[in-house]
């Protein structure tokens, strides 16, 4: 991780913050560096700070706390900063499209945007400005911030688990020499472990409302037309008929069963499921494996402390901060070789 060394500790949800922040903003812009990036990106980490604060889920459930009340309330820079951010996106969809009227026919998309400016209905009308300035903040809010959220998470529960940390070192010492995306992608415990994760803490406690259309007795329950009705991911990740010690982090069990999407819905589920699952569980699985075989990771003394969730906005992180030191950067070819072989020994041999 970019100026970070041996010895070093840092707060593991400011640095996956950064980190995907990074990831989305090249996925969707193909942006890395300019003066473009560094604005976007504090425009949306202002934004996200608001909505995650004390008032955050009370702005999305009260519209009229979203009013502008002059520059000193949460409604006023919200607005405000969202006009910046929209201002912004506006000026890179219309640079894509220059882009896009000049390029050679045979010319791939490399990002979302440019993808999205190729598509056409069956009129052969394209999306406009106004839809796909709605697309790219869908993308910007809920694929940056959870994806954050989530390793965290994984950082924290690795950390506190030896046995499962020498399982995924073992695993990925088992790679080729190429590391190749795709073959991490379908390593059986690091998608076990992230699964896990993702079950223990969904990122969100509760789906997005559905509202009945025809009477029908669920479970029990008579439910009329009209009626909303939001599931709880949350309840249903801590069935004891389904997951045996649910409150118990073991991502063994991922190996062990196969649960439906009705038992194991991180990103909800029906039609209205994040658009985005795919995108994350591969990032995670990337992020994950470069820091572990590169780097060894140890949880400070008071980070090691149970932590339990705290709302965030209309999400689910980390009451208190989870902080790793780095107790050696850079592993050698030799020294992966070893820590492979017996993690545990090898972690009790480096210098604290």
């Amino acid at each position: 991780m970019t100026g970070l060394k041996t010895g070093d500790v840092f707060d593991a949800r400011e640095r996956m913050q950064s980190i995907t922040m990074r990831v989305i903003l090249t996925a969707i812009f193909g942006l890395n560096e300019g003066e473009d990036y560094r604005h976007l990106e504090r425009l949306l980490h202002q934004s996200l700070s608001i909505r995650a604060g004390r008032f955050g889920s009370l702005l999305l459930f009260f519209p009229f706390l979203r009013r502008n009340w002059g520059a000193w309330s949460p409604g006023g820079k919200l607005q405000g900063t969202e006009m910046a951010i929209e201002t912004l996106l506006l000026k890179q969809i219309a640079l894509k499209r220059m882009a896009a009227e000049n390029k050679n026919e045979n010319e791939k998309p490399v990002d979302m945007l440019s993808l999205l400016l190729t598509c056409v209905d069956d009129n052969g009308q394209g999306l406009s400005d106004t839809e796909l300035k709605d697309e790219l903040l869908t993308f910007l809010f809920a694929g940056h911030e959870t994806t954050a959220t989530a390793l965290t998470w994984a950082l924290y529960w690795i950390h506190r688990n030896p046995e499962v940390l020498q399982k995924l070192q073992s695993e990925l010492g088992m790679l080729s020499s190429s590391d190749e995306p795709e073959e991490i992608a379908k390593l059986p415990y690091l998608t076990a472990v992230v699964n896990e994760v993702l079950r223990i803490h969904p990122v969100a406690m509760l789906m997005f409302p559905r509202r009945v259309e025809v009477a029908i007795n669920l479970a029990g329950f008579e439910l009329h037309p009209g009626d909303v009705l939001l599931g709880c991911i949350q309840a249903i990740h801590e069935r004891t008929d389904l997951y045996t010690d649910p409150l118990l982090f073991n991502p063994d069990r991922f190996l062990k069963s196969n649960y439906s999407p009705y038992e194991f819905l991180p990103f909800g589920g029906g039609s209205r499921r994040c658009i985005g699952s795919a995108l994350a569980l591969y990032e995670m699985k990337l992020i994950l494996a470069y820091l572990i075989k590169n780097q060894v990771l140890k949880l400070t003394r008071r980070s090691d402390h149970p932590n339990q969730p705290r709302r965030r906005g209309f999400t689910l992180g980390p009451s208190r901060a989870v902080r790793l030191k780095i107790v050696q950067d850079r592993l050698t070819r030799k020294q992966r070789k070893t820590y492979t072989a017996s993690a545990a020994t090898f972690n009790e041999t480096l210098p604290e």
